[in-house]
């Protein structure tokens, strides 16, 4: 499992141009209903990145989420979130009644409340089932039945498991009665009868949220906007994945518990590491059938993007293996990942594959050495860049051309927000590294990310709105209140107004307009 010496080529080689992308989860996105959804406010996005000469929108992982409502934690690997579904859109399709929608306007549009859409959300969707199978509605998505057919492979576990889940009150799978615990026996059991109309409603909520899906990735691409895509490496516990699949995961045979679980130990972002909780793969498993279960999320994942960044890509190199039982990260031992024969049977897979490497934090010798091996472009994070040496890797002279510079991701306080709680030794390097005075940060930063020899930049958002910490979007290690910032559409008005023409004059500044080309050398 470990990889061989430097190779020459390497693996992948795809990002050879200059462009710059928004950073934004659509959950996000402004609307009446209580959560950003795949409607006209992101078709409004779309324009402004278009205007704003952006090539690419990235989003963080669009599954089911569940408790703490963390997109890092879904019940399926394979399945779409039932809560970005334009319900306004099935209205006009006949499979929800308009008055129907009324309770979530009254929901707040600053935050996300997932308790309220969790209460309010199922019902509907439920509703439209029962109307769609009445023949009351007829959804412009296609066929039902040649959806189920053709994701049939993770579909049906998916919506029986999401049937089950209900069932037994939302307890995790390891807790259900053993008829049902086991995939294989529930199959065969009363209940599969029994949630018939459960398991169908959960189906049809995919099939509505794939539907809408296609319509988005046709109006991005009609803007010239690829879409990155985000995958987690590794799947929740309390997922469909891993209740229909327990072979892959080091779990116990007789309990389903795992026997270990994932993490990483303590780093710039958690004193106690990062508990997450994720079963871990018995990675010998997957390499005996040459990772086919890997190659189908693979293949799940490219139908919705264009391009897919790998969260924690240090983990296929080593991984942090905490025994149970733990409380924190503290205690644990790298373990080899799969390595260079994972991604070597990717490109044989999908050879024009264009995946993102997160490396960011602790990296060990084998995880650089993969990385330059596969020729994944890996990330760069200004916020981690100061208040130290020169030789700071995140500092913008140190950086790869082969790669995408962020001011921060998801998991970052915004620039404004950061800068108003970092040291002044750590402001002070800004402001003469940057040769600014520090009254705009914000936008210093903007700047700095465009100028970057990294081939992609990526701006959150949130820097683009010039908010504070209030903006901020998740707090590692923070288990309640995350994922539920939202902005508002005056605030994206206001964008176009000043700031998409500006962002445009960046991108011509320094190469990352679409029609850019690079003027050969004086001779």
């Amino acid at each position: 499992m470990t990889p061989p010496a430097p190779v020459s080529p390497p693996l992948f080689d795809w990002l050879t141009t200059r462009a710059a992308g928004v950073l934004l989860h659509p959950t996000s996105l402004p609307g009446d209903f209580g959560v950003g959804t795949l409607d006209s406010n992101l078709d409004r996005f779309l324009e402004f990145l278009e205007t704003a000469g952006c090539q690419y929108w990235q989003l963080c992982p669009l599954g089911p989420t569940g408790y703490g409502d963390s997109p890092y934690q879904c019940f399926s690997a394979f399945a779409g979130n039932p809560y970005l579904i334009n319900l306004l859109e099935l209205t006009r399709h006949g499979l929800l009644p308009p008055d129907a929608l009324g309770p979530l306007i009254f929901l707040n549009a600053d935050r996300v409340d997932y308790g309220a859409l969790y209460r309010l959300v199922w019902p509907l969707l439920g509703r439209a089932y029962g109307n769609f199978r009445a023949g009351r509605g007829a959804p412009p998505y296609g066929s039902f039945d040649a959806f189920k057919q053709a994701n049939a492979e993770w579909l049906e576990s998916y919506a029986f498991f999401r049937a089950l889940k209900d069932h037994f009150e939302g307890r995790p799978w390891w807790e259900w009665p053993a008829e049902a615990r086991v995939h294989a026996k529930a199959l065969q059991s009363k209940l599969r009868r029994q949630l018939e109309t459960a398991v169908e409603t959960h189906a049809f909520s995919q099939y509505l949220f794939f539907g809408q899906w296609r319509r988005v990735q046709a109006t991005a691409a009609r803007r010239g906007v690829g879409i990155i895509g985000d995958l987690p490496i590794f799947v929740a516990m309390d997922s469909a994945d891993a209740w229909a699949a327990p072979q892959l995961f080091e779990l116990d045979e007789n309990t389903g518990r795992p026997l270990a679980v994932a993490g990483v130990p303590p780093d710039y972002f958690a004193a106690d590491g990062q508990l997450w909780g994720n079963p871990l793969y018995r990675w010998e498993v997957h390499a005996a059938d040459d990772y086919a279960w890997w190659h189908a999320r693979l293949r799940a994942a490219f139908k919705l993007c264009d391009i897919v960044r790998i969260d924690h890509f240090r983990g296929f190199a080593d991984y942090w293996r905490i025994p149970l039982p733990a409380t924190t990260a503290r205690k644990g031992e790298w373990r080899p990942g799969p390595g260079w024969a994972f991604f070597e049977s990717v490109r044989r897979v999908r050879p024009g594959a264009k995946i993102i490497a997160e490396d960011l934090g602790e990296l060990s010798k084998p995880a650089r050495q993969l990385r330059r091996d596969t020729g994944l472009p890996g990330m760069g994070i200004l916020q981690f860049a100061f208040g130290g040496k020169s030789t700071n890797f995140y500092l913008p002279h140190n950086l790869e051309a082969n790669g995408v510079i962020y001011p921060g991701t998801h998991d970052n306080d915004t620039s404004l927000g950061w800068y108003a709680t970092a040291g002044e030794k750590t402001r002070d390097h800004v402001r003469r590294y940057l040769r600014v005075s520090g009254a705009e940060v914000g936008w210093d930063f903007v700047r700095a990310a465009y100028a970057a020899v990294s081939r992609l930049a990526v701006i959150p958002m949130q820097d683009l709105l010039s908010l504070g910490a209030e903006g901020r979007f998740n707090t590692p290690g923070q288990p309640v209140g995350n994922w539920q910032w939202r902005y508002r559409a005056p605030q994206l008005d206001r964008l176009f107004g000043g700031a998409a023409g500006y962002l445009r004059e960046l991108a011509d500044l320094h190469g990352r307009l679409p029609e850019a080309t690079t003027e050969d050398k004086p001779s």
